[in-house]
């Protein structure tokens, strides 16, 4: 099967003379079901729908290639918020767009949704369009913004869109091409699950629907702004969460609720459809787009986390609710892409947002859906996780049977807590025995438990025991494979001295981290929640919020304390917080003195 058209004259070799969708993304086109521009259209084109594509337009020719489509814009800025893809978490910009040929910046622009949006509206004002992707899904409420510092109001509003599909969309988007082609207005499609619409007539809003705190509310008021994203968080669930309804002096926004997760069958569906697995030919010639790198010869095997980090915006996005293609779908996939000419018998990852979550947390979810008031695993896991690797690690063990392939590697986010809560040992025997490239990344993020306990994440006692079982493990298979940890500063709870823990930590186990990632406020994470209001919205306690960039600076600063560069604010640090111990010349100490 071919491309979908990206030109005209692609579209008329299909024989078609109008489109009905016109898919409009930030991303350069690559035609993978990593990208969820693919996802979409093919998934239409299963359907029986027109989809046709502009990728990262940049003029009005650009836009009106197609002219308007039977039935609607679809507009996404592709696999990446634009903000996140544009600056560091200090404001600068970055140097690389890797969704873009040659990694080139400034071929999208800031805010894409928006701007799309509004050239489209100013070119076809009576065009339906229709926003989703992960930019305008963590913003279709009243949100936060770290980049303009002040609460933003729901994307819909601003964009000027007629509808929002957030989450993964594979039904979402079939109900509401189906619903378009039954002749109905966009403005009466506000009964699918997964959407949000906005209307002036209140009395069209559910009898159920919770009301949530007024936009001027949350401008006003940082206690309301918990409250709201309280409610919001509690409502992610597809079986028990009601729809949201939030009221701004012109419009009410109202998200309905999410959709049911994928079965395994319709998982299966959507990852077998007739991708081309690569970069359109036409893109390719401006030049390589990084992106495609790390998916081309990747498979991903589950969606959806109920991991809880606090600072991580999945369980908004995806759910909590683990989903998973079967065994036979991911061997398919993978003879698949043995047979790529570029192929060297090398499976790059298996996996998903965690690699190794591949069942629910219970068997609960699967009839009742989450816990509202509990989280399932994190600093304190709930007595009833159900731990197991062994479908996944069934999968693994095919997968190395098969022809052509040398080794499959595990990259994506490995969960240590949940290896270590399975008292059967084979998977992580296993794992450190044939799915290592030399270096395991893993998480732990922080040592600080008062730290550990706003991130979500497990505590240090527990990476302890992980670090040591891992180079127990590589002693026994004769293994010289090395451990990454990932790690963050300046998250909500992190004082000085908690960084100095850390610091201490790092001298003690003699590990300097090449690369520290500034905690980042993005929409729709309870830790942005935390660092806006200063309130812990699980608790409802108040948190250090570390905001001043000096103070940022030290923390990370004393990460990487060995750094000569670093010397004078790991000094300062430690003066500050009353930790002179720690300039000296015995073993325990990080600096000497000059």
């Amino acid at each position: 099967m071919p491309f979908l058209p990206l030109t005209v004259e692609e579209m008329k070799e299909y024989g078609w003379e109008q489109p009905d969708f016109v898919y409009i993304t930030g991303d350069a086109y690559i035609d993978h079901p990593s990208f969820g521009c693919a996802i979409i259209t093919r998934i239409l084109e299963n359907f029986g729908y027109k989809c046709v594509i502009i990728s990262q337009p940049q003029n009005n020719d650009d836009y009106m290639r197609f002219g308007m489509p039977r039935l609607a814009f679809l507009v996404s800025s592709g696999n990446i918020d634009s903000m996140v893809n544009h600056y560091s978490v200090s404001k600068r910009r970055r140097k690389k767009d890797y969704y873009t040929p040659n990694g080139e910046m400034g071929k999208r622009p800031d805010r894409a949704v928006i701007k799309y949006c509004n050239k489209l509206r100013e070119l076809y004002p009576s065009s339906t369009i229709i926003i989703g992707g992960i930019e305008a899904s963590l913003r279709r409420l009243a949100h936060y913004d770290y980049w303009d510092d002040k609460v933003r109001k729901s994307i819909l509003i601003d964009s000027k869109a007629d509808l929002l599909l957030y989450g993964m969309g594979e039904k979402t988007i079939v109900e509401v091409a189906d619903a378009l082609e039954s002749g109905m207005s966009v403005k009466d499609i506000i009964y699918i699950r997964n959407t949000v619409w906005k209307t002036n007539d209140e009395s069209l809003l559910p009898n159920d629907a919770i009301i949530l705190p007024s936009y001027d509310d949350l401008l006003n008021d940082k206690m309301a702004y918990v409250n709201s994203f309280k409610i919001q968080y509690k409502n992610t669930d597809a079986f028990f969460g009601k729809a949201l309804v939030e009221k701004y002096k012109n419009h009410i926004i109202v998200q309905n609720p999410p959709e049911f997760p994928l079965t395994r069958e319709e998982m299966d569906m959507t990852y077998s459809l007739p991708y081309m697995r690569k970069t359109h030919p036409l893109i390719e010639k401006k030049g390589h787009v990084p992106a495609i790198d790390e998916v081309k010869f990747s498979i991903i095997s589950n969606r959806g986390c109920f991991g809880g980090c606090h600072f991580c915006a999945l369980t908004m996005h995806q759910g909590r609710i683990i989903q998973s293609r079967s065994k036979e779908s991911i061997i398919n996939e993978a003879k698949l892409i043995s047979e790529d000419k570029d192929f060297k018998g090398y499976i790059h990852d298996v996996g998903g947002p965690t690699a190794n979550f591949y069942n629910p947390a219970c068997k609960k979810q699967n009839t009742k859906g989450v816990c509202s008031e509990k989280e399932c695993i994190g600093y304190n896991p709930c007595k009833n996780l159900e731990v197991s690797h062994t479908e996944y690690l069934d999968i693994l063990r095919e997968l190395r049977k098969l022809p052509n392939i040398k080794k499959i590697f595990i990259r994506s986010g490995l969960r240590y807590d949940y290896i270590m809560y399975d008292k059967n040992k084979e998977f992580f025997n296993e794992l450190v025995e044939h799915h290592i490239s030399g270096q395991l990344k893993v998480a732990p993020e922080h040592i600080d438990d008062r730290v550990l306990s706003k991130m979500g994440k497990p505590s240090r006692e527990l990476y302890d025991q992980f670090v040591k079982q891992y180079f127990d493990l590589n002693k026994k298979y004769d293994k010289e494979q090395y451990l990454v940890p990932y790690l963050m500063s300046s998250h909500p709870g992190s004082t000085l001295d908690a960084a100095i823990n850390l610091a201490c930590y790092l001298r003690d186990t003699g590990y300097t981290p090449e690369q520290v990632q500034d905690f980042y406020p993005t929409p729709g994470t309870a830790s942005t929640c935390m660092y806006y209001t200063g309130i812990d919205p699980f608790t409802m306690e108040k948190v250090y919020v570390p905001k001043d960039p000096h103070e940022k600076a030290m923390q990370r600063a004393l990460i990487q304390y060995k750094l000569p560069q670093n010397y004078q604010l790991v000094k300062e640090a430690l003066i500050k917080a009353n930790r002179t111990d720690l300039i000296g010349f015995s073993k325990k100490c990080l600096i000497k003195p000059r």
